[in-house]
């Protein structure tokens, strides 16, 4: 039976977004793809920026499917709220992530609303996560961890509103990354067997310090040992560090028992602070940390509790107390201590597998 929901996939020419498309229209919904052309490296970055061979890609996939494509031009706005953020916060010494702000002011910001002016109902993307029906709120949607948990992204979705979720799809979330290369070579999408991309959220393969250089002047000063308050050499610029770099730091090491590691960035005389790798690096390590700019999916969490939080992408849930404080700001204590936050990194604060928003790191 045909479904009434009008939904306007993201296809990006990845294999995962193809299948959220081929799922869709196996469900009975109608459909449309877009690609949605936010980056097309016309500065000329070192690096490798696919966007021609994805959109052709994404256009014979939905050739393939039987649906309408477009290429919808997002930019200006991507150019804006993405890569000017990126670059504030490496200029002013933060660690920023381009894919939650990717997800949060681009695919389920202006595309969503886009999307909702050209007639559709929500938008769908390849993401691996799963929204289901509120268990605490009816009339809203809470957002768990995809089913294959090598694969699940609802950390870079930690930012997300509930309004932004009522219109979000995530066809694939129930599948296992097997699975779903499975379903595309059964259906013979054009994009099976297509290797995974990597690299910045819509940029691709350019390393950040390629992509920093570009547009971020050098601005050089002293390495300094963090405990002993030695200059040790010279930095090009802080923005091309983070904390807890070990390699390119530009200083050499004793051994690999005694390399130097970066713990920290010192605004009042451009001074990045380095130290010996190990539990006594002084600022490497911490057990409790300030977050602010605080959003919530659900109903913001408003007293002192034990909650869990996923402070990489790539890194476990753990247990924290949470301690809210005035102007969307919280004091976290984790149950060990963690190495190198970063400044302006995103700390994703979970309910088992249920995502209830997220921070960043003062």
């Amino acid at each position: 039976m045909a479904q009434t929901e009008k939904i306007l996939v993201a296809m990006s020419g990845g294999v995962d977004s193809s299948v959220a498309a081929l799922v869709l229209r196996e469900q009975g919904y109608a459909i449309e793809g877009a690609y949605m052309k936010n980056w097309i490296n016309e500065d000329q970055v070192i690096g490798h920026c696919p966007w021609e061979e994805d959109i052709v890609d994404a256009r014979r996939v939905a050739e393939q499917l039987g649906i309408p494509f477009r290429v919808v031009n997002l930019m200006q706005e991507y150019r804006e709220r993405v890569v000017q953020y990126l670059l504030d916060g490496y200029a002013h010494g933060l660690t920023p992530n381009p894919d939650v702000m990717c997800n949060r002011e681009i695919k389920f910001g202006v595309f969503r609303t886009w999307a909702r002016e050209h007639g559709f109902d929500a938008v769908a993307t390849g993401h691996y996560a799963q929204r289901i029906p509120s268990p605490t709120a009816s009339s809203e949607f809470a957002l768990i961890e995809g089913t294959d948990k090598n694969k699940d992204q609802t950390y870079f979705l930690a930012r997300l509103s509930q309004e932004q979720l009522r219109d979000a799809r995530f066809p694939i979330g129930h599948l296992t990354k097997p699975e779903l290369r499975r379903l595309a070579q059964a259906a013979g999408l054009a994009t099976a067997a297509k290797k995974d991309s990597q690299g910045i959220c819509f940029i691709g393969q350019v390393k950040m310090q390629d992509f920093l250089r570009a547009y971020v002047p050098d601005r050089p000063g002293p390495i300094v040992h963090a405990q002993d308050g030695r200059e040790l050499g010279r930095h090009r610029g802080l923005h091309y560090y983070t904390i807890g770099q070990r390699k390119g730091i530009g200083i050499p090491s004793n051994s690999d028992f005694h390399a130097y590691v970066v713990v920290g960035k010192r605004a009042a005389d451009n001074a990045l602070l380095v130290a010996f790798d190990g539990p006594d690096a002084p600022g490497l390590w911490c057990q409790e940390i300030r977050v602010h700019s605080l959003s919530w999916i659900g109903a913001p969490i408003t007293t002192a509790r034990t909650l869990e939080g996923r402070v990489r992408y790539r890194d476990p849930r753990l247990p924290l107390e949470f301690e809210p404080e005035p102007g969307h700001a919280a004091r976290i204590r984790f149950s060990r201590p963690q190495r190198a936050l970063a400044s302006g990194q995103i700390l994703a604060l979970y309910d088992g597998e249920r995502l209830l928003g997220g921070a960043v790191y003062v």
